[in-house]
C-alpha cells in the first residue's frame, strides 16, 4: 500500500500530556491518517495505550500490535520508552495483514449485529481491537484492554467434555466456531467466534472474532460435538522448531555474534528471543494440558528425595530471582525427604511454584522453600512475601487460564491447573494458603517412600 516505510523503524516523541512532538514521516503519516497532528494527542489509539503504560509504569514496555489504517491493517512492533517526562516510540514491522474469509458462525454474528462485541487479537492471542461503542455499552474500557491478554476481556468456560474450543482454534490455526465464556466484571455469558487473521506470508497472525451475548435460546441450545483431545499431535513439528528458530536468529543478533548491530535492532532482538520463549512456555503448556487431561494419564511413582528436588528447582531459578532482587532460601544440603512420585514432573511443578513466588514477590524479599513430613505425607512449602491472594480467589487459580490479576504480566493461567493435575497423578495434592498483604504459601504433598523412610 501507499505510505509504507522505506525504513524499517520510525521514531515519534509523545510528551507528558500524550501530544506527538516530533515523527518519523512513516509515523507522522499514520497518526495523520488516523486523525492526528503535530502538536496534539497521538491519534491511533493502540500506540497511545502503549506510551501511556509506558510512562506510567517508567519501564521499556514493547510489543506487538494490529493497526487498523485506511487501506490495510498494519502488523506493527512497538517499543515505548520513557525519557522524562516523555516517551520514545519506536516503531518496525510494518507488515501488511490480511484476513482469512470468515467461518459461518463469525458471518452469522456479524450480519445480527445486536448484542455482540468485537474483537480482535494477534498471535499471541494479545488484544489489538475492541469494539468501542459496544464495550461502553456493556461497562468496559475498550482501550485499557489493547495489549492485553484475550483473557482480561472474557473467562473461558470449558466445553461439555471439558475441552477448550478456542486451545484447538489456536493449535490448528483454524477458525473458531465456538467457545462459550463470561465477560470479566459482569459475568455475563456470551459465545465467542472468530476468523483466523492471516499475514502477507500465510502465517497466522491473530483472530478477527466477535462475543455474542447470550439469550436464554443460546444458553438452552445444545452442546456441540466432543472436539478431538488429539488437538497437540503434532504441535512439536508445527510450532516448536519454528520458534526455536525465531529464537536462535534473535539471540545471535542480540549478541551481535556476526558483527556491530545498530542498538535499536539489539533491543528488538531482545523482545523478539522473549516472545519466542513465551510462546515456546505456552507449547509446553498445551503438551501437558493433552496430557493430563487424558482418561488414561498415570504417573509411575519411583523413590525421590523431595528436599533435593526442591533444591534443583531453586537453581534452575536461581538467576531470575537475582535479576529481581529476590532471595530465595531453600532447604539444607543435608536434609532429606523420601517420598514417591515421578522425578521430571515434580521439578515441574516446583519450578512453576518458585517462579510464580519470585514473579509476584517485592525486590528485597525472600521466597522461603521448607521440606518435611506430616503424617503419612512428604511435603515441601514455597512461601513468598508478595500481595497475597483473597479467599475468593484461591480456588480459581487452580482452574485453566485462570490467574489473580489476568492483566498483569506473567504466565497464561495453565500453570497451576496442571501443576495440581501432576500432583494428584502421583497420589498427592496441591494447596494454597494466603491473605491479602501477606503473601501466598503453596504446599505440594506427596506420598512417604516409607521403604526409605524407615
Amino acid at each position: 500500500m501507499d505510505g509504507l516505510p522505506d525504513v524499517p523503524v520510525s521514531h515519534a516523541m509523545i510528551d507528558a500530556e500524550g501530544r506527538v512532538t516530533t515523527a518519523d514521516p512513516a509515523l507522522e503519516a499514520l497518526n495523520e491518517r488516523a486523525g492526528g497532528m503535530i502538536g496534539a494527542p497521538l491519534a491511533v489509539p493502540a500506540l497511545a495505550t502503549i506510551a501511556r503504560l509506558a510512562r506510567r509504569l517508567g519501564i521499556i514496555v514493547s510489543r506487538g500490535v494490529t493497526i487498523a489504517d485506511v487501506d490495510a491493517d498494519l502488523d506493527l512492533w512497538v517499543r515505548a520508552q520513557p525519557n522524562g517526562d516523555s516517551v520514545r516510540l519506536a516503531i518496525s514491522g510494518w507488515r501488511e495483514l490480511r484476513v482469512a474469509a470468515p467461518s459461518p458462525a463469525t458471518e452469522r454474528a456479524h450480519e445480527r449485529g445486536d448484542g455482540e462485541l468485537r474483537w480482535e487479537t494477534d498471535a499471541a492471542l494479545l488484544l489489538t481491537f475492541v469494539s468501542i461503542d459496544a464495550a461502553r455499552q456493556l461497562g468496559i474500557d475498550a482501550l485499557e484492554l489493547l495489549g492485553k491478554p484475550l483473557t482480561a476481556l472474557v473467562s473461558l468456560a470449558e466445553h461439555g467434555d471439558g475441552t477448550l474450543p478456542l486451545l484447538d482454534a489456536v493449535a490448528r490455526r483454524k477458525p473458531l466456531a465456538e467457545q462459550r465464556a463470561r465477560l470479566r466484571g459482569s459475568d455475563r455469558a456470551v459465545i465467542l467466534a472468530a476468523a483466523v487473521r492471516r499475514d502477507t506470508m500465510g502465517d497466522f497472525a491473530g483472530f478477527v472474532g466477535t462475543a455474542r451475548i447470550e439469550t436464554d435460546a443460546t444458553a438452552a441450545a445444545p452442546p456441540l460435538p466432543a472436539i478431538s483431545p488429539a488437538f497437540t499431535q503434532g504441535l512439536d513439528k508445527a510450532l516448536r522448531t519454528p520458534l526455536a528458530r525465531i529464537v536462535a536468529h534473535a539471540d545471535t543478533i542480540n549478541a551481535a555474534a556476526e558483527g556491530p548491530v545498530q542498538q535499536d535492532y539489539v533491543d528488538y532482538a531482545s523482545d523478539i528471543a522473549n516472545a519466542g520463549r513465551h510462546l515456546l512456555g505456552l507449547v509446553d503448556d498445551l503438551v501437558d494440558l493433552h496430557a493430563v487431561e487424558r482418561s488414561d494419564f498415570a504417573l509411575v511413582a519411583e523413590p525421590i528425595d523431595l528436599a533435593d528436588v526442591a533444591r534443583r528447582a531453586a537453581g534452575l531459578l536461581a538467576v531470575r530471582a537475582d535479576d529481581a532482587g529476590v532471595a530465595i532460601a531453600k532447604p539444607l544440603a543435608t536434609i532429606e525427604v523420601p517420598a514417591l512420585g515421578d522425578f521430571r514432573r515434580t521439578l515441574q511443578i516446583l519450578v512453576n511454584l518458585i517462579g510464580n513466588a519470585v514473579r509476584y514477590s517485592p525486590g528485597g524479599s525472600v521466597v522461603t522453600i521448607t521440606a518435611g513430613h506430616i503424617g503419612t505425607m512428604a511435603e515441601v512449602v514455597v512461601a513468598d512475601q508478595g500481595k497475597g491472594i483473597a479467599v475468593e480467589d484461591q480456588a480459581r487459580i487452580f482452574d485453566k487460564f485462570e490467574r489473580v490479576d489476568p492483566t498483569e504480566p506473567g504466565g497464561n493461567g495453565l500453570g497451576l491447573y496442571i501443576a495440581r493435575r501432576l500432583s494428584r497423578a502421583m497420589g498427592g495434592e496441591l494447596t494454597v494458603e494466603s491473605r491479602p498483604g501477606e503473601g501466598a504459601q503453596f504446599t505440594l504433598t506427596l506420598p512417604i517412600d516409607h521403604a526409605a523412610a524407615g
